[in-house]
């Protein structure tokens, strides 16, 4: 094993005392390119270029001397301090930090950065990124080839972003371009890169925080999900159905139940077909996952949109007749369908997300809705759910609503 491992980040400014200390007395190098092109990398010091850092770390396992790992911006935030300190490695590092790329990025385009998201973006997995992007106002994207800012505008397709893309960061070649997303697949960027996307509506930009990234109390006077009815009104100087709460069909008690099987959560995204009040959409929406919101009833789509900005969480709506609307969405992680019946269930499986959630009024329909699930490959649970509203002033019974809630989990990919 290396008598020392010391991993230093390089921000493109002149190294710390500490960093060419370090080098100097080095007997192994790895980095990249341009790290290991840097004057203070001594001339008789093995070299490794740093392709895949699992196998580097092996190599600097096996050397005997002291080694450097040099890496762009900060090496412990989302770099290979990580990897190196895995247990299959077995290495201890002195880290030597630098400013992250990310703040760096930050800084070039002059904003703060403590209310935003930091994802990082692989090709496999790049749609998780993209999620990010299409829930939140302000999001980092630390890129990687195959997944930059081309593929990012790509996948987010109708979802309009600004970009702001730094690429080469702390080099002289180090530049910073503002574009559209829609503009942003026209071009070849060079890596490394980072994207700050921006836009939508959410928290507002000139309030401090008190936690890095997405804040769990926004908006403040908001708590609590499966809001009642009245949370979801518009108002009376709204012509109906604009006015209303919650559709026929919904109940609070009911969406509970839904937003508890599905789990929504950050990276993922969400179709909420026949949306209706939007209340499902929103609260899902809070909960930081990213959200399609889809019905064919136009007023629908208006009352979503406005209770989506009241509660300040970006949805995207799609005004549509479902299952054909459809075919042109992106994959989804979970669905809820709230109308349309076992038709749209069966189109939203062969989709084959994580989870799906229906529900129906009579037993019939929800045993069609059953099979369409089970013949999708879900394992299938049905509950009938019945909630009782009460006066509590006189204790006597207000509203009740009866619903069969069914739900599937995928059992094979």
């Amino acid at each position: 094993m290396a008598d020392r491992v010391t991993v230093i980040g390089w921000d493109g400014s002149p190294l710390p005392v500490a960093a060419r200390s370090a080098l100097g007395a080095a007997t192994l190098v790895a980095g990249a390119a341009h790290h290991l092109a840097l004057p203070e990398v001594p001339a008789d010091a093995e070299r490794v270029r740093l392709g895949s850092v699992d196998l580097a770390a092996r190599r600097i396992a096996r050397h005997r001397g002291s080694a450097v790992v040099l890496a762009d911006g900060d090496p412990g935030f989302f770099g290979v301090v990580r990897t190196l300190r895995a247990p299959e490695h077995g290495l201890e590092v002195e880290v030597v930090p630098a400013v992250s790329s990310v703040a760096t990025a930050f800084a070039r385009a002059g904003m703060p950065w403590d209310d935003a998201q930091v994802v990082v973006a692989h090709s496999r997995d790049l749609r998780r990124a993209v999620n990010v992007c299409r829930a939140h106002p302000k999001v980092a994207v630390l890129t990687s080839p195959g997944a930059g800012p081309a593929e990012l505008a790509l996948l987010l397709g109708p979802v309009h972003r600004t970009f702001v893309i730094c690429e080469e960061l702390g080099t002289e070649r180090e530049q910073v371009t503002v574009v559209t997303s829609d503009r942003a697949a026209d071009h070849s960027w060079r890596d490394p890169n980072v994207v700050i996307v921006i836009g939508g509506f959410g928290a507002p930009t000139g309030r401090g925080g008190w936690i890095a990234g997405r804040d769990p109390g926004y908006p403040p006077a908001l708590r609590g999900w499966a809001l009642p009815a009245d949370a979801y009104a518009i108002g009376a100087a709204a012509p109906a159905p604009e006015a209303t709460g919650l559709g026929e069909g919904e109940s609070t008690e009911l969406r509970a139940a839904q937003l508890a099987r599905l789990g929504p959560r950050v990276g993922d995204l969400v179709w909420d077909i026949g949306c209706g009040s939007g209340a499902a959409a929103v609260e899902a929406a809070r909960f930081g996952a990213a959200v399609i919101a889809v019905d064919h009833d136009p007023a629908a789509c208006r009352r979503t949109t406005t209770v989506a900005r009241r509660y300040g969480v970006q949805l995207q709506v799609v005004q549509g007749v479902a299952p054909q609307v459809l075919e042109d969405l992106p994959e989804p992680d979970v669905v809820r369908v709230g109308g349309g019946g076992a038709p749209v269930v069966a189109a939203c499986a062969d989709r084959r997300p994580e989870r799906i959630v229906a529900h129906a009024a009579t037993r019939d329909d929800a045993e069609a809705i059953g099979r369409a699930l089970a013949e999708g490959g879900y394992a299938v649970e049905c509950t009938l759910l019945q909630a009782v509203e009460l006066d509590t002033s006189a204790w006597t019974e207000r509203e009740r609503a009866v619903a069969f809630l069914l739900s599937g989990r995928r059992t094979h990919p």
